[in-house]
C-alpha cells in the first residue's frame, strides 16, 4: 500500500487526526465543522486568549454554534494549543492564518511563512497540508512548497500539498462553512485527490480544479469581481448625486430585470479583510507578468474616495443649517465594516472618523456589536443611540445593522446622513442620503 493510499483510507474513515493553524474567523468555523464530521481536531494559534476560550468551550466567533463548540470540546473532539509541537501527531493540516498588504500594496505573507516554517520542522511522511490563506497565484508552489520540501520529504509522494480558498461570509446565516462549495487544487493529481477526499467528509460540495494556481485565482476573481462592481455602484452614486437622482431607486428598478443585471450597492467605502486587500494581490502578480490591472486600480480609487464623499455630504448638510463641522457633535451609527458583525478591520467608519476629527468634530459612536473603537490611537466615546440621537448635531449611518430602530432615531435626530439607505421609504428633510 502506498503512502497516498494509506492516508486516503484514514481520511475516508475519518480516523485521520486534523489540525487547523489559525483560529480566527476562518479557522475556528473550519475546526468546528471538522469536529462535527467526526475528526479529532487540534487548533493551533499564537493567541493564548483564543486558545483559552476554545479550551473552555467559549465562542468568540459569532457564526459558530456555541453549543456545538462546547460539546466538541467536552467530547475531546476539539482542542486548542499555542504549542506547534501538536502538529507532529497530525495527518491533515489546514493553514488559516491572515495575509496582509505592505504600505506599497505588495503581498505580506509573514504569517504564512511563520506557520509553514514551523510546520516544516514537524512534518512526517503521509501528511496532507492545505493552505487556505488568501494569496497570489503561484504562491503555494513558489513560496510554500520549497519550505516544506526542506524537510527532505517529496511532494506528491511523501506529503501532499493543496490550496483551498476560504469563502467564509461572516453573518451570512444561509451559507455557513459547511454549505459553501469548497474549491481545491493540488500541486499534483494525488495531492488534489487527497484534499478532495478530506474535505468531502466535511463539506456539502467539493470542487476540484486543475492546479493550486487555479484555486488561488478563483478566490481573487471572486473578490475582485465584488470590488469592481461595488466601485461601479459607487461611481454611479457620485453621478446621481450631481444630477439629483436617487441612486437607490435606480438600482432597485434596474434589479427588476430578470437577466443581464446583478445589483450591487454603493456605500461609505470598502471594509473587512478580503475585498480591500485581495484584488491588490492579483494586481501585484499580474504586473510581474506584464499586465496592468486597470479595472482594479480604478475601482480602488473610487472606493477609496467614498469616505471623503461622505464627509463632504456631512459638511454640506451642516452648512445648510448654518453649522460648521468644527465643534459639531457627530455621532456614527454603526462602525463595523459590514452589517451584523463586530469586525472593524478596514472599516470605512475609521476613515470617516479620522477625516471628521481633522475638521474639528466632536465624535461619538454606537454599535450593538462593537464595544470600542480607536481612531489614530485615540478612543471614540461610545454612547447609546437613544441618548446620542437627539443630542448630536448630525447622526451618520455608516453600518446598517439589523435590529436597530432607525426610524425612531430619525425622529429624534436633528440631522441624519444615511450612507446605507437604512431609512428607505422615510421622507424627511432632515435625512440626507448618499
Amino acid at each position: 500500500m502506498t503512502i497516498a493510499e494509506h492516508l486516503a483510507g484514514k481520511l475516508n474513515r475519518r480516523e485521520a487526526r486534523a489540525a487547523v493553524v489559525g483560529l480566527g474567523y476562518v479557522g475556528l468555523p473550519l475546526a468546528v465543522e471538522l469536529g462535527r464530521a467526526g475528526f479529532r481536531v487540534t487548533g493551533v494559534d499564537s493567541d493564548a486568549a483564543r486558545v483559552k476560550a476554545v479550551a473552555s468551550g467559549e465562542c468568540y466567533i459569532a457564526d459558530v454554534d456555541r453549543r456545538l463548540l462546547g460539546r466538541l470540546v467536552s467530547e475531546g473532539r476539539l482542542s486548542a494549543t499555542t504549542n506547534s509541537e501538536a502538529l507532529r501527531g497530525c495527518d491533515a493540516v489546514s493553514i488559516c492564518v491572515p495575509t496582509l498588504l505592505r504600505k506599497t500594496r505588495d503581498p505580506n505573507l509573514i504569517h504564512v511563512f511563520e506557520a509553514v516554517e514551523s510546520l516544516a520542522q514537524r512534518m512526517h511522511s503521509g501528511m496532507l497540508i492545505i493552505l487556505e490563506s488568501t494569496t497570489y497565484p503561484g504562491a503555494t508552489e513558489e513560496a510554500v512548497l520549497p519550505l516544506l520540501e526542506s524537510s527532505g520529504l517529496a511532494v506528491g509522494k511523501d506529503f501532499f500539498l493543496c490550496f483551498s480558498p476560504e469563502r467564509v461570509d461572516p453573518a451570512n446565516s444561509a451559507y455557513g462553512a459547511r454549505e459553501i462549495p469548497k474549491v481545491i487544487g493540488g500541486v499534483t493529481a494525488a495531492c488534489c485527490a487527497l484534499g478532495t477526499a478530506f474535505y468531502s467528509q466535511v463539506m456539502r460540495e467539493v470542487v476540484p480544479v486543475g492546479s493550486t494556481r487555479t484555486a488561488e485565482m478563483v478566490k481573487l476573481l471572486e473578490n475582485t469581481f465584488r470590488m469592481i462592481n461595488i466601485g461601479l455602484a459607487n461611481e454611479v452614486a457620485l453621478m446621481c448625486d450631481r444630477m439629483g437622482i436617487d441612486v437607490w431607486e435606480v438600482i432597485e428598478a434596474a434589479a427588476t430585470k430578470p437577466f443581464g443585471f446583478m445589483p450591487f450597492y454603493p456605500g461609505p467605502g470598502l471594509g473587512g479583510h478580503c475585498i480591500p486587500l485581495d484584488p491588490h494581490y492579483l494586481a501585484w502578480k499580474t504586473k510581474q507578468v506584464g499586465v496592468e490591472s486597470r479595472f482594479i486600480q480604478l475601482a480602488s480609487e473610487i472606493n477609496g474616495s467614498m469616505p471623503r464623499h461622505v464627509v463632504r455630504k456631512i459638511q454640506d448638510a451642516l452648512n445648510d443649517r448654518g453649522k460648521a463641522v468644527r465643534g459639531s457633535r457627530i455621532h456614527l451609527v454603526g462602525v463595523a465594516y459590514k452589517k451584523n458583525v463586530s469586525d472593524v478591520r478596514e472599516s470605512p467608519a475609521v476613515d470617516i472618523a479620522a477625516l471628521l476629527r481633522e475638521l474639528g468634530a466632536e465624535l461619538s459612536f454606537s454599535d450593538p456589536h462593537v464595544d470600542a473603537l480607536a481612531v489614530e490611537g485615540a478612543a471614540l466615546e461610545r454612547q447609546s443611540l437613544q441618548d446620542a440621537a437627539g443630542a448630536a448635531d448630525c447622526c451618520v449611518i455608516v453600518t446598517d445593522h439589523d435590529g436597530v430602530d432607525y426610524a425612531a432615531m430619525a425622529k429624534a435626530a436633528q440631522l441624519v446622513v444615511d450612507t446605507r439607505n437604512a431609512l428607505r421609504g422615510v421622507e424627511d428633510e432632515r435625512i440626507v442620503r448618499l
